[in-house]
């Protein structure tokens, strides 16, 4: 078999809408609800958290429509700060995606299919330390969620239909595993005593505590409540992340004009709607106290022993490794596009740039692999989290700003999509998502100043890897 030099459109509008969906539905909706509800203590606040990350999600993804139309090939993101900025800010997004973003949500995710995995097979838990080195340990989840990473890695270099396959089977699964528990919950689970109870003090902003038995209250004011938004916009806006993954895999979509712009938009509303249905039905059938304060944060959990008892948290422990692992499927495939591109542009490992005889970039791949298995082993779920939010949101804004950018710069370029509500949707995402930075940077300063070093760091990189490239001869 000759080896392919270019990608082959093979993907549907479905599978599009499927790779969207299936990247943002992963492990965020049955944990970080938690970590929330701590920080924001009123019903009201928490599930005003999900619904404004939808709605700056769904203007960014209908935003983005305008960009895929544009420029439909391999790279997405990249190629849209490339087109709008020029080399080097596209470069410290590729740095940032390769080092954080994409391998850090990667890592993420597959910590948290260890959690869930553990929770019916305790040998493969968190405190099952396997090494102790000291400065740092090996447990037993970390290594299943890296083993979870490279099996995957392996078969999405078996070609992308491959991939796709797997997405769409376990996307379909986890959509309507989510919709029946979260109907299951609301229908036959709710209980009107502990509704009225969690809505009694909605908008009281508070942090809560928990000494033994007793639940602690504390108002929060000043900036104890900017603090207390960037935490749980955090979770969220993780939990809603990776909506633009089909933008890297453009190359491999029918009809990329019109499917791109369509599946973005189609994907992120599924995905909100969702959450939201499933974040009331956790209100409807979770005290507030035990929404807050699950065991490891696993509130899909608790709602599922609150509805079906326990054999309904067997069967949510298996959705939730299903979601989380189908999660990871879509993230490793379109992740290593970026890498290829980059490659193309000199920017990147040269092996990175070469299709393998099923047409994909398996190099590309692997690389993603090796470090994302890295991340697994440097810290938990909430770590990788807000480690990776904070380099996303900086190139959001980035991207989006692109748009006003282009349309200067580059006017008379066929746009079949124009980006809806332009000029005042697409600056609404900006002032928030800006707004969002700068509270993670004053609060998580423990996280997000690594995440702005390693973005700078990507500076001197950027140089020298040019000038390496220079001085190699033709």
């Amino acid at each position: 078999m000759a080896t392919p030099s270019e990608f082959k459109p093979r993907l549907t509008l479905f599978d599009a809408t499927m790779i969207v969906a299936g990247s943002m539905i992963g492990s965020g909706i049955f944990i970080v609800s938690a970590e929330i509800t701590r920080s924001v203590g009123g019903a009201g606040y928490m599930l005003g958290m999900w619904v404004l990350a939808g709605l700056v999600t769904i203007i960014a993804a209908v935003s983005y429509g305008e960009l895929a139309a544009m420029y439909p090939r391999a790279g997405g993101q990249y190629v849209y700060l490339r087109e709008a900025y020029g080399p080097l800010p596209a470069f410290l997004y590729g740095w940032t995606f390769f080092t954080v973003i994409q391998t850090g949500t990667i890592a993420a995710v597959g910590v948290a299919f260890s959690k869930f995995t553990a929770y019916l097979l305790p040998q493969v838990g968190e405190k099952v330390v396997l090494l102790d080195a000291g400065l740092f340990q090996v447990t037993a989840a970390q290594l299943l969620a890296i083993a979870s990473i490279v099996l995957l890695t392996y078969i999405n270099s078996r070609g992308v239909r491959n991939g796709v396959v797997i997405q769409t089977v376990l996307t379909s699964v986890k959509i309507l595993s989510l919709l029946g528990l979260t109907l299951a919950g609301l229908f036959y689970g709710a209980d009107s005593a502990v509704w009225d109870a969690n809505w009694q003090d909605a908008w009281t902003l508070s942090a809560l505590t928990l000494d033994g038995d007793q639940l602690t209250s504390t108002a929060l004011t000043g900036l104890a409540f900017f603090g207390a938004i960037a935490i749980s916009m955090k979770g969220t806006l993780f939990s809603s992340d990776s909506w633009h993954s089909i933008t890297f895999i453009a190359g491999e979509v029918r009809n990329p004009q019109r499917n791109i712009g369509l599946s973005l938009f189609l994907g992120t509303v599924i995905v909100t709607i969702l959450y939201v249905l499933t974040n009331v039905m956790y209100l409807a059938v979770v005290p507030l106290k035990d929404i807050a304060f699950a065991p490891n944060d696993r509130v899909g959990i608790v709602a599922a022993d609150a509805i079906f008892g326990s054999a309904g948290t067997l069967a949510i422990a298996v959705m939730i490794m299903i979601s989380t692992f189908g999660c990871n499927n879509g993230l490793i495939l379109s992740g290593a596009r970026v890498y290829y591109t980059m490659a193309a542009d000199g920017l990147f490992f040269r092996k990175a740039g070469e299709l393998n005889r099923f047409g994909v970039p398996q190099n590309s791949l692997w690389y993603q692999c090796i470090w994302a298995s890295v991340l697994c082993l440097s810290g938990g779920y909430n770590k990788l989290l807000a480690l990776v939010i904070f380099g996303v949101l900086i190139f959001y804004i980035l991207t989006i700003i692109g748009i006003y950018v282009l349309r200067v710069r580059q006017p008379h370029l066929p746009r079949p999509y124009k980006a809806f509500g332009y000029p005042f949707l697409p600056a609404i995402y900006v002032v928030v998502a800006s707004f969002l930075a700068l509270l993670l940077l004053l609060f998580e300063t423990e996280y997000t100043l690594p995440g702005l070093g390693l973005i700078l760091l990507g500076i001197p990189v950027y140089y020298l890897s040019r000038r390496k490239e220079a001085t190699v001869p033709d």
